[in-house]
């Protein structure tokens, strides 16, 4: 058995599904078919084993569980919840640079973080603490646990979500991933005949606002489009393209790339020639040249230290402007301004974009991003907040913050506010607000943003929720004998 201060052992827990940094790393495609593998402290191997059932090539090597697996050099390492147990910083570093060592492409890091310190007991030991089980938690901060990933393995991270970093071996590739972020893919069809991949060569072109690469089409559809010639193509499409369609297009793969560019500064620009080629594409057919497209992203990250800039823009998008900050929906997010997706962007590169939010706030007097989560927004009346994780952008500091668990959560009145007009669900929601604002619920505004004092208006008005339906209340009266407010 291996001795250590600490029984490490211990805090290889069961999951009933994989890990959140395996999942966010399948969700990123970083691990696909014909990825290599290697999980290096994998405890009990269950990430190991669920893995393989999906057909990868995967190893799981662990001091204890796993003493004797053999390590070899793998596409993908995994670094999942192993530096935070160890007790000695000088090992957590040598662990961290032996993961990297045997990366060939990207390595994969993360921790438990400073905000679950309230969830752990136990007593304070060095640089962490000691629980009564005798296992050791050394928490991170995540800008903490960036830097650390980037002095040790000397290359720019990036944060996809709070607590979890990928360290690219290649220059390029960590571009790509920013890139998949940042420009639309287009998700090509299966198509077995001519007609039909014809079809999905104009629907590219509408959707980017240029015909493909060579390289774009796959590889599944090129027996059939492999042996046009460029000019053949181009033919094809203007025939069959709506030339409105290609117009927004273009349109949506200008700001898409200038969002892309905007923020590569925080990860190093790279030289034209190693751009991914889809990002290539896109700069020869919306600008002049790569120091034009270059010179526009600048000046529009520029912008988000205007406060006078970013209050206008949020006066055009959708969503609900309060007197210091924009709030809108997920599905909101593609139709707000350039500037204000560069603006959140740039907080998701700071600090990692929690995987399950579905609120963005966005400040236009501190310079913060804020991602919280209602989990019933679309089926609640009212949802109220279970946490909300943000990021100042002086500082790079993120906070998290839970409120599920507490007993009076704040909620969300005129929920179409924070949707787009285009939404399915923004009529529905706006007739509820309609009927709430005519029985008086809204005449005491202070009070109703937490659910006792929303639940004291609902009282107070003589009135209940039935759904997204105002009814009288009726004493103890069946739902029958209660009457819609209209």
């Amino acid at each position: 058995m291996q001795q250590w201060a600490s029984s490490r052992q211990r805090t290889a827990i069961g999951r009933g599904d994989l890990s959140m940094p395996l999942r966010q790393s399948l969700r990123d495609g970083l691990i696909r078919t014909g990825t290599s593998v290697l999980d290096y402290g994998c405890g009990r191997g269950q990430d190991v084993d669920r893995l393989r059932r999906m057909g990868f090539e995967v190893v799981g090597w662990d001091p204890f569980y796993a003493p004797d697996a053999q390590l070899r050099v793998s596409d993908v390492v995994l670094l999942n919840y192993v530096l935070n147990v160890i007790e000695d910083a000088n090992e957590r570093r040598r662990t961290l640079e032996a993961a990297w060592a045997l990366t060939s492409r990207v390595l994969v890091v993360s921790s438990r973080l400073k905000w679950e310190l309230n969830s752990i007991n136990g007593v304070e030991s060095g640089d962490g603490l000691v629980t009564s089980r005798n296992t050791f938690q050394h928490l991170y901060s995540p800008s903490d646990l960036r830097q650390f990933v980037e002095a040790v393995t000397g290359t720019r991270c990036v944060s996809p979500a709070p607590g979890v970093v990928y360290a690219f071996r290649c220059d390029d590739d960590r571009f790509a991933y920013l890139a998949r972020g940042t420009i639309a893919d287009f998700e090509w069809a299966n198509s077995q005949d001519y007609a039909s991949a014809v079809a999905e060569l104009i629907s590219f072109t509408e959707q980017r606002g240029r015909p493909p690469l060579f390289e774009e089409i796959p590889d599944e559809l090129l027996p059939v489009l492999g042996t046009l010639s460029r000019r053949s193509m181009l033919e094809v499409i203007n025939k069959g393209a709506s030339p409105e369609r290609v117009v927004e297009g273009f349109k949506r793969s200008t700001l898409d790339t200038l969002l892309y560019l905007g923020t590569s500064i925080f990860n190093g620009r790279a030289a034209f020639n190693n751009l991914p080629l889809s990002v290539q594409a896109d700069i020869k057919h919306c600008f002049k040249s790569y120091r034009e497209a270059c010179a526009r992203a600048d000046r529009l990250l520029a912008k988000i230290r205007d406060d006078t800039y970013i209050r206008g823009a949020m006066r055009n998008s959708p969503g609900k402007l309060t007197a210091s900050a924009l709030y809108v929906h997920r599905r909101a997010v593609p139709k707000i301004p350039v500037v204000l997706r560069l603006y959140e962007y740039c907080g998701f590169v700071a600090a990692g974009r929690p995987a399950d939010w579905n609120i963005l706030k966005l400040d236009h007097r501190g310079r913060r991003v804020s991602w919280s989560s209602y989990p019933a927004f679309d089926t609640d009346p009212h949802p109220t907040l279970d946490w909300t994780y943000g990021v100042e952008m002086t500082s790079l500091e993120a906070t998290f913050q839970r409120f599920g668990d507490r007993p009076n959560r704040p909620l969300l009145h005129r929920k179409e506010e924070f949707l787009d007009r285009e939404d399915p669900l923004y009529d529905k929601f706006r007739r509820l607000t309609i009927s709430e604002v005519r029985a008086g619920l809204y005449e005491n505004p202070t009070i109703i943003g937490l659910e006792d004092g929303w639940e004291a208006e609902l009282h107070r008005c003589g009135v209940q929720l039935r759904g997204h339906r105002l009814v009288r209340r009726v004493g103890r009266s069946s739902d029958s004998e209660s009457s819609e407010v209209r």
